[in-house]
């Protein structure tokens, strides 16, 4: 039972307050002229106020509530060096004796920093405390212990973000003095062009000091580059290097850095250096050619027009050679069409031309279509034709020397009937129109099912030479050819109706989807290459992936950072046609690089296996300078704890500080001990008011104090 007075005044406090002062001059002056009943009557006055005041002994019955502990055991990827695993066992089975020799104490044990998918970079302590702290009372709160190596990087800067008021003590693990090198990348960049290089600084750090003879000085590097020999670069502690970072292709671009590990290092993780950045084309450059004004022509414009990456050259043949209608040529606002320069001059400044509905009707001069077939044949360009029934009649583009490149062979016949596109087996495969939303793969799902998508009611018959044929129309006749001649790329679309999906005609359909991934593939895009090699890690799990447009794949030859070279076999992925994965665990951190062989020649992948965390094991070394001002602002303390008789296993192999419960004290820690704030909360169960001078006994006593003032006064 807890007592105590609580006062409700029957008046204003100011009111109160002016009347106290009324009765103290009253009573001073009463005393002063030494008036009989001077006393008796201050004692009225006094027993006046007293009424005035409604004083109520309250009584609650309260059930105490145990103080809480929490203890924060850093788990973080530094905190497995050397023998910080089996301090800190030490340090958690001492504190679990400790503790259980506290009345009325609470311990909330929480795992932070741990590695996982979801955690942020860095050992992040604090938000791990704040989230254990969403079910605890601030005011219950008896104090924090961490146990770290002291890396902590989320420490706030003042004790008022913490949001209790208790002490922070830490206990690191790890020892005083500890000596490590490491790389840090100063500047690296995110991306760069390919073709071009860009440079990343970096410089080697030095933490503490060897105890052994090695002095520091001159150290060695080692650049690891892809598809380049290991170059070798000399540095010095502390120095900052420029080494170039060259981009070969689209797609994430490595470059792995090695510092020469020393004897007495705490660990060697920290000496590598794994750079990736995006290696990005300059904006690709297309040239549209359409014919004849038609319903679909701004399908193809509005799809290249809304790609950033793509600059588009436009020409529509508003007016073909042949059309006569007497109007003067100084009257006509078009411009002349610049076939020489586009056909002749800048050809090979394009990365894709695209006919669509084009006929020859004498605009082009043989010799520019002649040029085209080079631009594709020779030099690595690509065509595309989108094609209806103008590739069937008798000015068909077919008709000119591009008939050296494109893969199919117009039969004169338009068909003209509605037909829904399907996926040939091959498509399914093929990373242009595999997985097409809407689609109903034969391979996957019952080959009678039809496509959700729109129909289309005309293509041009053709017969295939050459190429793979990815999408059938209407009497199962080839609907999208692809093709690769020479160095360059061919596509062929038989129909002029794709843009019945962009307008949402009978349900509409993936336009977007096909047409980008068409125009891409084209201009080289690595995603969507039939022939792909593809590693990537998490942590020390190592994944590949083989795609291919064959039955069977060949073995990956995998080789580790230490040359060593190992085969791995894949498996073929359910529901995933032409793809193979597997995924298997390393033993070395490092720079893994995958090769196989393929219809298309060598293909070869990287991937940096190991830590994914490099803030992390940026400083490995064990400080108490991190987690100090926040100790000092909290009244808590910094402790470090021996380690020398670990390998004894015993909890005695550490010094953990005697642990005390204070009160009132500011000052929680001391030379050897911590302390922990004795909250001293409670959980009120029941409350009795009881008035004490109020009704009947107050104006009792004022009569009987009045009534001996005046009896005192009158003899």
């Amino acid at each position: 039972m807890n007592c105590s007075i609580d006062f409700a005044p029957l008046i204003p406090g100011p009111m109160l307050i002016g009347l106290a002062i009324v009765a103290l001059v009253l009573a001073a002056l009463l005393i002063v002229r030494r008036s009989r009943g001077a006393f008796l009557r201050s004692a009225a006055l006094l027993a006046m106020l007293a009424a005035l005041l409604n004083p109520t002994l309250r009584e609650e019955e309260r059930e105490s509530l145990a103080n809480v502990a929490i203890v924060v055991m850093d788990e973080s990827t530094s905190q497995r060096l050397a023998e910080r695993p089996a301090q800190s066992d030490a340090i958690k089975s001492d504190l679990e004796a400790k503790f259980a020799k506290i009345p009325n104490l609470t311990i909330k044990w929480v795992t932070g920093a741990k590695p996982g998918d979801q955690t942020t970079a860095g050992t992040n302590l604090f938000a791990d405390l704040n989230a254990a702290l969403s079910d605890t009372a601030p005011d219950r709160i008896a104090g924090v212990v961490f146990v770290t190596d002291g890396q902590v990087h989320d420490v706030p800067a003042s004790a008022k973000a913490l949001g209790f008021d208790a002490p922070v003590h830490t206990l690191l693990t790890g020892a005083q003095g500890e000596f490590d090198r490491r790389i840090e990348v100063i500047e690296a960049p995110r991306y760069g062009l390919v073709g071009q290089t860009r440079p990343i600084q970096i410089a080697v750090r030095e933490t503490g000091k060897s105890k052994v003879s090695t002095p520091s000085g001159p150290v060695t590097l080692t650049v690891r580059r892809e598809g380049l020999p290991d170059e070798t670069v000399r540095s010095e502690i502390g120095r900052s290097v420029s080494i170039n970072m060259p981009f070969p292709h689209t797609g994430q671009n490595i470059v792995e850095i090695d510092l020469e590990p020393v004897s007495g290092e705490l660990t060697p993780a920290n000496n590598r250096a794994v750079i990736a950045a995006e290696g990005v084309r300059e904006n690709l450059r297309v040239l549209l050619v359409s014919g004849e004004p038609h319903a679909g022509e701004r399908t193809w414009r509005n799809l290249l027009k809304s790609d950033a990456a793509v600059d588009l050259v436009h020409f529509t043949i508003l007016r073909p050679p042949e059309k006569q209608d007497g109007t003067p040529i100084n009257q006509l606002s078009l411009i002349a069409f610049p076939t020489r320069e586009l056909f002749s001059e800048k050809i090979k400044d394009f990365d894709l031309i695209i006919f669509d509905r084009y006929e020859h009707k004498g605009i082009l001069q043989l010799l520019y279509y002649d040029n085209i077939a080079r631009y594709v044949d020779q030099h690595g360009g690509a065509l595309l034709i989108a094609a209806g029934d103008d590739y069937a009649d008798t000015f068909s583009i077919y008709r000119t020397p591009l008939s050296s490149v494109l893969p199919a062979v117009p039969t004169g016949r338009v068909i003209e009937t509605p037909f829904r596109a399907k996926i040939t087996d091959e498509g399914n495969k093929h990373p242009v129109t595999r997985g097409l939303p809407g689609s109903a793969p034969t391979q996957l799902a019952d080959a009678s099912k039809e496509p959700t998508w729109g129909r289309w009611f005309r293509q041009a018959e053709v017969r295939t030479e050459r190429g793979r044929t990815l999408m059938t129309g209407a009497e199962d006749r080839p609907l999208l050819i692809l093709d690769r001649k020479g160095k360059g790329r061919v596509a062929l679309l038989t129909s002029d109706h794709a843009w019945l999906w962009a307008r949402g005609y009978d349900g509409g359909g993936p336009h977007t989807d096909l047409l980008r991934r068409l125009s891409h593939w084209l201009m080289k895009e690595p995603d969507l290459e039939e022939e792909r090699l593809i590693a990537s890690s998490r942590g020390l799990k190592l994944s590949l992936e083989r795609r291919s447009m064959e039955t069977k794949v060949e073995p990956i030859k995998l080789m580790a950072p230490g040359g060593d070279v190992t085969n791995v076999e894949l498996e073929a992925v359910p529901n995933e046609s032409g793809v193979w994965r597997s995924t298997i665990d390393v033993k070395v951190p490092g720079l893994y690089k995958a090769e196989t062989t393929a219809t298309s020649g060598t293909l070869t992948a990287v991937a940096n296996a190991g830590i994914e965390d490099p803030r992390e094991m940026s400083e490995v070394t064990a400080t108490a300078d991190k987690m100090t001002p926040i100790a000092n602002a909290t009244g808590g303390g910094v402790f470090w704890t021996k380690s020398s008789s670990l390998l004894t296993g015993a909890s005695a192999a550490v010094e953990v500080p005697r642990i005390s419960m204070l009160s009132n004290a500011k000052v929680m820690a001391g030379s050897g001990w911590l302390g922990l704030k004795d909250r001293e909360a409670f959980l009120t169960r029941g409350v009795k008011l009881t008035p004490m001078f109020t009704g009947l006994a107050a104006l009792a006593a004022l009569l009987a104090l009045i009534a001996l003032a005046w009896w005192r006064e009158g003899r």
